[in-house]
């Protein structure tokens, strides 16, 4: 059985398990895991060029690895529904933006691309959310895009 995660958008009380792909992303995974031996409670975002995507910014509080290490594990552009990723944008790496991102992201319906300001950006998907929790998980994603930020919590399961 694989390991998961929980992703619960608080107010709402609207959950979904998340199983890790420890196959296809083996480093990423376990580093994410000993991350979240400590739940974090963030806001999330909707992308604004990738579709339907949300994503919430690993606090600095969970920031104890070194992202530049973590090989390209299971990469795409392209994701499904349910699909959670990884990636990091290193301090100044974008024009005009001169802070680090340190993202959890998850696609949520038909149509997701991993494209942003710079073009094409490769991430790792390391998760996918399981099918029967994503319907009510993505109706929820989407209120985001209309009404604004929800709190995120994401847990070890």
């Amino acid at each position: 059985m694989p390991r998961s995660l929980v992703f619960t958008f608080v107010e709402e009380k609207v959950s979904g398990v998340v199983d890790l792909f420890d196959e296809n992303a083996p480093e990423t995974c376990e580093t994410l895991w000993n991350v979240f031996a400590t739940p974090i409670r963030e806001k999330a975002f909707h992308a604004m060029y990738a579709g339907p995507e949300i994503m919430v910014g690993l606090p600095p509080s969970h920031q104890t690895f070194d992202p530049n290490v973590l090989p390209a594990e299971n990469q795409t552009v392209v994701p499904v529904p349910g699909d959670v990723l990884f990636f990091y944008q290193k301090p100044r790496m974008m024009k005009g933006l001169l802070d680090e991102f340190w993202e959890i992201g998850m696609f949520y319906g038909e149509g997701g691309r991993v494209f942003g300001p710079m073009g094409w950006t490769p991430v790792t998907m390391f998760a996918r959310m399981r099918h029967e929790h994503l319907p009510a998980f993505a109706k929820t994603c989407q209120d985001i895009r209309w009404h604004g930020m929800k709190t995120l919590e994401i847990r070890r399961a």
